[in-house]
């Protein structure tokens, strides 16, 4: 049963994103028009070691290909003490890529080299980078993790089949 409800939910997440990218739905992270199962909200669950955090994605693009690929296990490097990164190996779709700061916890893509990103630090810098979502606490974890194997998967509680 779980499997079937899955996979309806991965059609339903295929399906926003076409509408995503002719340019319908709204912000999913404050409840906005997107077509999901869930509601309003696309919620992931991030682990790391024993610890495991949530995280809301946005909608766009990105995100929704970045959730039709879960659940995803990844080796992230710990780079300039700020972020976790992992590239990979095909790019990911964008559609608003502009050159802006970043918060501590928000989940990135930078589609220069295909990369998945988690900021952990501040420093200031701003470069071009597609926002896909924000870890919803606990993200100063990964200041002492370093390089670490990081298994992104659907968040199951927060799904909704109405």
């Amino acid at each position: 049963m779980k499997k079937i409800l899955l996979l309806m939910f991965l059609e339903m997440a295929v399906f926003t994103l076409s509408i995503c990218a002719q340019g319908g739905a709204g912000n999913i992270a404050t409840g906005g028009t997107g077509n999901t199962p869930t509601g309003g909200t696309m919620k992931v669950k991030i682990m790391v070691g024993n610890t495991t955090l949530t995280a809301t994605l946005l909608d766009n693009a990105t995100s929704l290909a970045f959730f039709a690929k879960l659940p995803l296990t990844v080796k992230m490097d710990d780079l300039y003490n700020r972020e976790m990164c992992y590239h990979f190996p095909d790019a990911l779709p964008t559609d608003n890529v502009p050159t802006t700061g970043y918060e501590v916890g928000e989940i990135i893509y930078w589609p220069l080299r295909h990369s998945l990103v988690i900021m952990y630090a501040q420093n200031g810098e701003r470069f071009s980078m597609q926002k896909i979502g924000r870890i919803d606490s606990g993200v100063e974890i990964f200041r002492s993790t370093g390089d670490a194997n990081v298994t992104f998967e659907v968040d199951t509680t927060s799904l909704r089949f109405d």
